[in-house]
């Protein structure tokens, strides 16, 4: 997947057309709530796990660079905000990313995470797509809305996708890993449950694997993050935050205003690329009209700044030696 190329007026012209028929941006969701009881709702098709095989994110003569962008959100009750905010603000991410030259061929999946132990629809997976279809991806998410209520997310199911069902040239070809952000305000499972793992993806991985053990094997591929917006259940909580400092370290991001998120996502992915400094990045805002963003991004991305993320290089490829992700070289 990845083919075509982001157009802001096919954007503009789609959420015009929304407007006027008074269709919601996320029709499925829409769909399903006001059609299906509760006990049959279902991930659509084209987001489906247990249908998803590998997702792919390829290098064409379109995007000879491609570079995977994955962006997972929590749709429990109190972070339905975020999934709308990334609608909305699609056309900021990507005039970041690509006006601004951040990166040159980003393709982006979408996804959705609930909770195994008690939602429907615990886990939703998109393509990378470098055009308009992450649109319809965004549209295409069940905004179940459930949770468990026990400060903990499968946040670690849909680690164990992304490790185990893509493949990224980015990372096969030129040894370079793709980003992952997870959006939450909870905990992880400390464990991928193989019954879990059964029920939502298909795969038999014959027991349960330990969290750290799946983030190692994810790390070789995608530079993992984790952002937790403010308006959330447990913003600033320590307990959660701790959590993902210990396994994240750095890439644990807290944000004051959740409509920064595209924003921060474009910055980090800057930063990582060292195409910008911060200050750079914070004047790139700016130019593109998102001047009230300025401050909260700034202040969520200073500690991260200080660290110098840069453009790693997995170790997990032949001639590059053998690694759980620890072991990296940074360009």
């Amino acid at each position: 997947m990845g083919s075509g190329n982001w157009s802001t007026n096919v954007y503009d012209a789609a959420q015009s057309y929304n407007r006027a028929s008074g269709r919601s941006a996320f029709h499925y969701d829409h769909v399903t709530k006001n059609s299906t009881p509760h006990s049959a709702w279902k991930a659509h098709v084209d987001l489906d796990p247990a249908l998803a095989g590998i997702r792919e994110s390829r290098d064409s003569d379109e995007h000879p660079l491609s570079l995977a962008v994955s962006v997972l959100f929590d749709v429990t009750g109190s972070m339905l905000r975020v999934p709308q905010t990334l609608q909305t603000k699609l056309p900021e991410l990507f005039g970041l990313l690509l006006r601004k030259g951040y990166v040159q061929d980003p393709q982006i999946m979408f996804g959705a995470i609930g909770d195994a132990t008690s939602d429907r629809v615990p886990l939703q997976v998109g393509q990378f797509e470098s055009d308009n279809r992450m649109d319809d991806q965004l549209g295409n998410i069940l905004l179940e809305g459930g949770g468990g209520g026990q400060k903990r997310e499968s946040y670690e199911l849909a680690l164990y996708f992304m490790a185990r069902h893509t493949s990224i040239d980015c990372h096969e070809k030129r040894g370079k890993r793709g980003y992952l952000f997870v959006i939450g305000d909870e905990m992880p499972y400390r464990k991928v449950r193989r019954s879990e793992v059964l029920e939502f993806i298909g795969d038999d991985i014959g027991e349960d694997i330990p969290i750290e053990r799946i983030l190692a094997e994810l790390r070789r591929k995608f530079e993992v993050y984790y952002i937790l917006p403010a308006g959330s259940s447990y913003v600033g909580d320590k307990e959660v935050l701790g959590e993902w400092k210990g396994l994240l370290g750095q890439h644990v991001i807290e944000l004051d205003d959740p409509d920064g998120v595209c924003e921060t996502i474009a910055l980090t992915i800057g930063l990582a690329e060292d195409a910008i400094d911060l200050d750079e990045g914070l004047e790139h805002l700016r130019d593109v009209g998102a001047d009230a963003q300025v401050a909260n991004v700034s202040k969520a991305l200073a500690s991260y700044a200080r660290s110098g993320g840069g453009v790693a290089v997995s170790g997990s490829l032949p001639g590059l030696g053998e690694g759980d992700g620890a072991g990296t070289t940074r360009l």
